[in-house]
């Protein structure tokens, strides 16, 4: 019998067994919650559906917290917590399936979910994959009008969101036209439909639609901070992937305590059976977090891992060395979305958290994550100083699953995958990568689906649109975004590299290279700086001091003139990606004078 016959025959005799969920030819439970030198997802069509983890994790784990979540405080200021076992989670995401189900919403429908960090979201979320329904997800922070126009991209027929959520819809009713199934999460006024908290109860279970793998699970909206936001398609098979590698690669299982600074990271650690800790902070607002809050859930609750932006773990990291305050539990601190300093490492490392635990700086994108990861511990003894002196930041070693490669710089649709396309190790091109976490689509936009993907003959390929190397020890290197790459007379400047150069000058909060200029081929690079709040040189002494840094740098040589701004425009996801386009716009009108 061949090999493809018998595995046919294993995953037969366990569709009845596992309730068609599979992990190789082993008893998916065991596997997700015990067995992590298992890998490689063997699926049937129509047998899967990533909200099994769920069930999975309430049939092992009945009594376990699952959610924890700040109520309120009392007279003193002392946090009263609430929260729901998986067992009861389960039951409440089934509830919710009922009830979405008997509204109207079913497998594929596209349904915008606009709740709030709380209890309730990860129960809304998993009663929508259980029935086959499609989330869409958009940060609501990134302004009205990028906000209105995600959804017009996407045209939901489901809406459950809060009261105020409800009040957008009705004054922008052209925009939300095709919805028909409308969900309040709160007080319900003048718009109709259902309200959550009006669904009945009921002790069955609600058994998820069959799926599969590479079906439609959910639309997640990316940033808008290098353009317009796009709906990223997530299929049930990219989001089993990132569990596993959370799993396999940082090793995340039950025993694990999570405070998701990113409401969808929360998901990540339900389907690993791990315990959640909902944050008191604005998710959409991640600089101006309170840090005494983070700690106090950290310290409340014995929380063992955390995902962030960089804006977050700064702030608290500053509070904490200030106050001397140490995170004594806190074992694996995650952070993304924008390039971490190695004094943030250092700082977090040294003064806040337990000698055993580690930073880490997971690289990818909302399309494609993740592709590799660092710790702060390799960059703080291996790159550190190399990264300050213009290098890049050294981002890993690609993960297990992912296959990464560098081509020349190509603004241009690239139809097919040509190996004549890869640059040799050590030369700067584009970041490209294949593997499962690999996403298909932008949902609705073929024009920036084909510039975004490559067609390979194993394989799909995603350009990740930033520049970057290998050097020759196997490891990534970033160099700055494609898009904001400036081109000058003498070649290519990259911001990443540029940037290092001044942001090690104790007056320099950060800085942002910009071209000025009309011609896109023949650039004036010009550096911005945001200096320090608190005791920063006079403004004349930094100017004198960084121009002479750039100077003695051949990267930053061409670099003559160094304009401060009081506030760099941020993304509203991480608060930590220069917007420079904008910075561009303000540098050419006027302020160079």
């Amino acid at each position: 019998m061949s090999k493809e016959h018998i595995n046919a025959k294993r995953a037969t005799d366990y569709v009845h067994s596992v309730s068609g969920c599979f992990f190789g030819v082993e008893n998916y439970s065991h596997v997700i919650f015990s067995n992590p030198s298992t890998s490689g997802f063997l699926f049937m069509a129509h047998t899967y559906n990533i909200s099994r983890l769920l069930s999975l994790a309430a049939e092992r784990f009945p009594y376990k917290r699952a959610l924890v979540f700040p109520e309120s405080r009392d007279s003193t200021g002392r946090v009263a917590y609430t929260h729901v076992t998986f067992q009861q989670l389960e039951a409440l995401s089934s509830q919710y399936a009922r009830g979405f189900e008997r509204q109207g919403i079913t497998r594929g429908t596209k349904t915008l979910l606009m709740v709030r960090m709380s209890l309730d979201f990860t129960a809304v979320a998993f009663a929508l994959f259980k029935l086959g329904a499609v989330p869409v997800m958009i940060d609501p922070g990134m302004g009205l009008a990028g906000f209105l126009a995600c959804v017009r991209q996407v045209n939901p027929e489901g809406f459950i969101g809060v009261p105020l959520a409800h009040v957008a819809r009705m004054i922008f009713f052209r925009t939300f036209k095709r919805v028909k199934y409308p969900v309040t999460l709160g007080k319900r006024w003048f718009w109709g439909g259902e309200r959550l908290g009006a669904f009945p109860e009921s002790p069955a279970p609600f058994d998820p639609v069959g799926m599969g793998a590479d079906e439609l699970a959910a639309i997640l909206f990316t940033s808008g901070s290098t353009g317009p936001a796009k709906g990223v398609e997530y299929t049930h098979k990219i989001f089993d992937t990132q569990v596993r590698i959370l799993r396999d690669e940082f090793g995340i299982g039950p025993d694990n305590i999570d405070l998701p600074c990113f409401p969808l990271f929360g998901l990540f650690s339900t389907g690993l059976g791990c315990t959640a800790v909902i944050p008191d902070m604005d998710p959409t607002r991640p600089a101006r977090v309170n840090p005494e809050r983070i700690i106090e859930a950290v310290n409340n609750q014995g929380v063992t891992y955390s995902f962030g932006s960089p804006a977050v773990w700064r702030a608290v990291s500053r509070h904490c060395a200030a106050e001397r305050v140490t995170l004594p539990s806190l074992k694996r601190v995650f952070m993304a979305g924008a390039p971490v300093a190695s004094d943030l490492h250092r700082t977090l490392l040294e003064k806040v958290l337990p000698s055993d635990a580690d930073t880490f700086t997971p690289y990818g994108a909302t399309e494609a994550l993740p592709v590799s990861c660092f710790t702060g511990r390799e960059a703080l003894a291996e790159t550190a100083e190399l990264s300050q002196a213009g290098a890049g930041i050294c981002v890993g070693k690609p993960v297990k699953d992912a296959c990464v490669k560098i081509i020349a710089v190509n603004d241009d649709v690239i139809e097919s995958w040509d190996d004549s396309l890869v640059l040799p190790t050590g030369d700067i091109g584009e970041i490209v990568v294949k593997g499962p976490m690999v996403t298909p689509a932008y949902f609705g936009r073929e024009k920036q689906t084909r510039l975004a993907k490559i067609h390979g003959a194993d394989g799909l390929w995603h350009r990740i649109g930033d520049l970057g190397y290998f050097d020759d020890q196997g490891r990534l290197w970033m160099c700055g975004r494609k898009s904001h790459r400036v081109m000058t007379g003498n070649g290519m400047m990259c911001t990443v590299r540029c940037e290092a150069i001044f942001n090690h000058h104790p007056a320099v909060s950060r800085s942002a290279l910009v071209g000025v200029g009309d011609d896109p081929l023949n650039q004036t690079p010009v550096i911005v700086i945001e200096l320090e709040k608190e005791g920063a040189a006079p403004a004349a002494t930094v100017r004198r001091d960084l121009l002479a840094a750039a100077a003695a740098n051949p990267l930053t040589a061409a670099i003559k003139t160094v304009l401060f701004h009081p506030s760099f425009p941020v993304d509203v996801r991480h608060n930590a990606k220069i917007d420079r386009g904008r910075l561009a716009a303000w540098a050419s009108a006027g302020k160079m004078a």
